[in-house]
């Protein structure tokens, strides 16, 4: 398929959302998804399920899939969109849908779509575990809905056919060879993007973040509101910054949290290098908590000092790079990408640095197993890898030189040990055929002043230096609130926010009233 002309707003009229039927976890650049690839050439079959989207632009609730493990209330729906929207005549696919209702329906104030990560991330599942904590923090006031985008979850999926050792996070990452080469590298994302280009079709071409805004405008759409409002995190909060640079006027209360720099030059490509800083900006929370004494009876100190936490770390993945251990998971050893992928992992939630330091220990211990973190236990499916790479490599144009990526990943293990080159290293994008769909737009301060930024000062994904970017683009739109704490998504502390109180008051306030602070804040 080739590049797609510049996209031209269509009127409403031109978009309706006819009668059709369709039936992942993911943070960063990962995922795990569920069933079949929706075909490329025609949607699927009616059906005779009663949650649809009608041809006037209704949603019709009905039962949630098992698999999503809805919470108390949790409906769902189809909606019918364009497999192109260049040609909303053609072909469609459809989307999962999500709501819970307010729990006050005389106090309703709106719809608040709650936007997930990724890309790759389920918006079902996200309500499903977040919901009912947002919906108590705010009082009931709004219906809440989110839905899978294209390629994920519920919603119609895209196929690459890669091998299954391919579809490995710890090698769909493209994590360096024990030396510090990357030729291996560039032979896997060769072939990862070849059979993406072979098997992926129209499907997979359409994995945009301009198409999954042009989605959230047909949701709108049908769900009957004049405007939305929205709590996006990280991967999310860019497609919220692009909703709202391209509907304005449809945006009523707009939360990002955990953004990215949204420079076109450095969309995907820099949100992936950004994460070396991210994880030195982090990584000290862990070194603390890793040597405190009352880690001692717990049986996960692993040293006296935070620095010689540091130290062991890093020694450790060096021994392993030389002598990896045999885990619980056949075929599955623990090398020194795999624990350095482990601990990017943790640094997102404080919650998951007992699970890391029980690793490290058992890595130092010669009588014992290790025990790999579920994400790292085995392939990702299929739909999942196609997904975590479209997304990325279609919606902007990678360096495609290869000396250029060993020359950055030499540099980058020597400034950012603790992520041994990854971030800086050659992916599947460098061999995408067709490039990127359309090209990525620059975010202005254009528009309604209603956007309320939050971030963590110690974000091992999105690093706060890189929120400020995000920031400075959305100029008087927005202000940012600072939150002195480490992980990524802060907000929503009682559902796994890794902030704190202040940052929650802050954004629920804004929520409930409007109200945001005069200037940028820190929350300490």
């Amino acid at each position: 398929m080739t590049t797609r002309p510049a996209h031209k707003p269509l009127a409403a009229s031109v978009l309706p959302v006819s009668l059709a039927v369709s039936v992942v976890a993911g943070t960063g650049l990962v995922a795990s998804g569920g069933t079949a690839a929706a075909t490329e050439t025609a949607p699927r079959p009616r059906t005779t399920a009663t949650a649809v989207a009608s041809a006037g632009g209704a949603l019709q609730w009905g039962d949630c899939p098992a698999s999503v493990k809805p919470a108390d209330g949790q409906r769902c729906a189809r909606l019918s969109v364009p497999l192109d929207h260049v040609d909303p005549t053609g072909p469609r696919i459809e989307l999962a849908v999500s709501r819970l209702a307010a729990g006050r329906p005389g106090a309703r104030r709106g719809t608040l779509l709650v936007i997930p990560g990724g890309p790759g991330s389920p918006g079902l599942q996200r309500l499903a575990q977040k919901g009912p904590a947002l919906a108590e923090e705010t009082g009931g006031a709004y219906d809440l809905v989110a839905f899978d985008p294209r390629g994920v979850g519920g919603s119609a999926k895209a196929r690459c056919g890669l091998a299954e050792e391919d579809r490995w996070m710890v090698t769909l990452r493209s994590w360096p060879a024990a030396d510090g080469s990357t030729g291996a590298n560039a032979d896997r994302a060769r072939r990862v993007a070849d059979a993406c280009a072979r098997n992926g079709g129209a499907m997979l071409r359409s994995l945009t973040t301009a198409d999954q805004v042009r989605d959230m405008e047909l949701l709108r759409q049908a769900l009957g509101e004049e405007k939305l409002s929205a709590w996006a995190n990280s991967y999310g909060t860019y497609v919220a910054a692009r909703y709202a640079q391209e509907h304005p006027g449809r945006t009523d209360r707009w939360v990002l949290d955990s953004s990215a720099d949204p420079d076109p030059r450095r969309v995907a490509y820099g949100w992936l290098a950004d994460m070396a800083k991210g994880a030195d900006d982090r990584f000290p929370d862990f070194a603390a908590w890793a040597a405190h004494p009352d880690r001692e009876a717990e049986g996960l100190r692993l040293a006296d000092r935070p620095a010689d936490v540091r130290t062991l770390v890093l020694g450790l993945a060096a021994r392993l790079d030389r002598e990896p251990r045999a885990t619980a998971v056949p075929g599955a050893p623990l090398t020194g990408a795999a624990f350095r992928q482990a601990l990017q992992s943790a640094l997102y939630s404080d919650a998951a640095f007992p699970a890391f330091a029980r690793l490290a220990g058992q890595a130092l211990d010669p009588a014992a197993v290790p025990v790999l973190p579920p994400e790292l236990s085995g392939a990702m499916p299929d739909e999942a890898a196609a997904v975590t790479v479209g997304v990325v490599c279609n919606d902007v144009d990678w360096p495609r030189s290869v000396p250029a990526y060993a020359r950055a990943v030499a540099a980058d293990r020597i400034r950012h040990p603790l992520t041994g080159g990854m971030p800086v290293n050659v992916t599947p994008c460098a061999f995408w055929k067709g490039g990127a769909v359309e090209k990525p737009v620059r975010l202005t301060g254009n528009g309604p002043s209603n956007i309320l930024m939050i971030q963590n000062l110690r974000d091992p994904s999105t690093p706060h230096s890189s929120g400020l970017k995000m920031r400075e683009a959305l100029g008087p739109r927005a202000r940012m609130v600072s939150v002195d704490r480490g992980g990524h998504g802060s907000y929503l502390v009682a559902a796994g926010g890794t902030g704190n109180a202040c940052g929650d008051r802050t954004v629920t306030r804004f929520l409930l009233t409007g109200e945001r602070p005069a200037t940028d804040v820190l929350c300490r």
